[in-house]
């Protein structure tokens, strides 16, 4: 943390502390680049340097020290890339951005798949409020709520969800994860009623240093500002009145990435496409993925775009665990899809995804070790989950993963009775083990018979 904005709303000027402590991160990042071959670096300078009167000379100083050419970005492109971000890592997100930065807070409205055209730019980062309340204790809150009344447009208020992306917002998140005890320990996709966010935020910036010391879940190197982030967060979710707060592991950086790819790209699926990047490398067919999601399409009549994209997801997924034993194989892939990095899914899906391949695996609906994290679930969503996850299994024995055999063979589920049918000339036995999973899918869709019947 090169802590770029501290000391500057007072002289003017980066110090000459935070000022080599940036040369020096540049030096050793050109180090790692050169030796990693790095064809094409892009280095971004925000707000702290655009306010300094001596950030001419801090870009001068890393193009001599690192060779790295700076570009300056505006407040408004600052606000655009990281609204970029928080498209680039969710499905169809519509709301507020607010990326709070050591040296100022970026707003910015996301529709969807493009960014709104109003933004502000605030000198509210965490380093200057972090000097605010050390200067005027609880009385900054007043400095900030009528800032936020004269800046923030009413046109930006009652959003239906406020994505907070910076390393103070998030350290927020983490607090209330560890605080709560939340069975999914990923910030990316973490949401919180507003209510409750402000109610956790507030207690935070009221904390004494040694109370905040001892709060679990606190990351140690943001100690000192985040009781200036989570005033920041409390007052602006008083103003724009938004219905949850979601936080994003993704911002301006990966926002930057995503305005460099075509538009053909930008419209991939996040999530679908982690999952496939995933799940091929780790299958012992790689096409077998893409031969499931073909073969359950017709599994759940009236299947919404947001539960496909699931689906597709988690035939991508289902031979993961195939070089783990088989009795940890089930919880093995349940834990690990809990905490994986995939963007374009928020904890309910996440739990969902996990769900679908522990009952691929054989896992049972009262494993003690999924409980926690099922609880998130509704009955008909673990339901769903197991049903999918139950013929995915039945899938992959009938078909030894070979994507040839499973099209000579079709599900039918029916009132009362679930079919699996397959063509004569297929030469697929009718083993017990085969029988027994088509029963185990009988169960899980709650009908009383199964039969697998040869067909012409």
């Amino acid at each position: 943390l090169c802590r770029l904005g501290e000391g500057l709303e007072e002289t003017g000027r980066l110090s000459e502390t935070s000022f080599a402590r940036t040369v020096e991160a540049c030096r050793r990042f050109r180090a790692i680049c050169d030796a990693m071959e790095v064809a094409r670096v892009d280095v971004l300078a925000t707000a702290a340097v655009r306010s300094a009167s001596n950030g001419g000379a801090l870009m001068a100083a890393i193009a001599e020290a690192a060779g790295f050419e700076v570009r300056l970005l505006s407040g408004a492109e600052e606000a655009r890339f990281a609204g970029l971000g928080v498209i680039s890592g969710f499905y169809r997100p519509i709301g507020l951005v607010g990326d709070l930065g050591g040296g100022s807070l970026e707003t910015i409205e996301v529709r969807d798949d493009r960014v709104g055209e109003r933004d502000v730019s605030l000198t509210t980062g965490a380093l200057p409020v972090q000097a605010m309340l050390a200067a005027e204790g609880r009385a900054a809150r007043r400095r900030l709520d009528a800032l936020f009344a004269e800046r923030l447009p009413p046109a930006l208020i009652a959003e239906p969800a406020f994505y907070a992306v910076g390393g103070g917002f998030r350290a927020i998140a983490k607090a209330h994860m560890a605080a709560n005890r939340v069975p999914v320990q990923v910030v990316h996709g973490y949401a919180l009623d507003a209510k409750e966010a402000r109610r956790f935020a507030k207690r935070l910036w009221n904390l004494e240093p040694e109370e905040l010391v001892a709060e679990p879940g606190v990351p140690a190197r943001r100690l000192a500002t985040v009781p200036a982030a989570a005033l920041v967060l409390d007052r602006l979710l008083k103003r724009l009145e938004p219905e949850r707060v979601v936080f994003s592991a993704l911002g301006l950086r990966e926002g930057w990435l995503y305005a460099q790819l075509s538009e053909a790209e930008r419209y991939l699926d996040p999530l679908v496409e982690g999952a496939q990047i995933v799940g091929v490398t780790s299958a012992r067919v790689p096409a077998f993925g893409a031969a499931l999601a073909r073969w359950t399409d017709s599994l759940f009549p009236g299947e919404t775009p947001a539960d496909r994209r699931l689906r597709l997801a988690t035939c991508a997924l289902s031979d993961i665990a195939w070089r783990s034993h088989v009795d940890v194989q089930a919880e093995e892939s349940f834990h690990r899809l809990l905490q994986f990095p995939f963007i374009g899914i928020d904890h309910l899906e996440r739990v969902y995804v996990a769900a679908v391949i522990h009952a691929r695996y054989g896992g049972g609906s009262g494993d003690p070790a999924t409980a926690a994290a099922l609880a998130l679930l509704s009955s008909a969503q673990r339901r769903r989950a197991r049903v999918l996850g139950r013929t995915l299994r039945l899938a992959h024995r009938l078909s030894g993963c070979v994507g040839s055999i499973l099209e000579t063979a079709s599900l039918h589920v029916e009132a009362g009775q679930v079919r699996l049918e397959i063509r004569s000339n297929a030469g697929i036995p009718d083993s017990d083990t085969l029988k027994s999973r088509l029963q185990d899918l009988a169960r899980a869709l709650r009908v009383p018979n199964a039969e697998i019947v040869e067909v012409r």
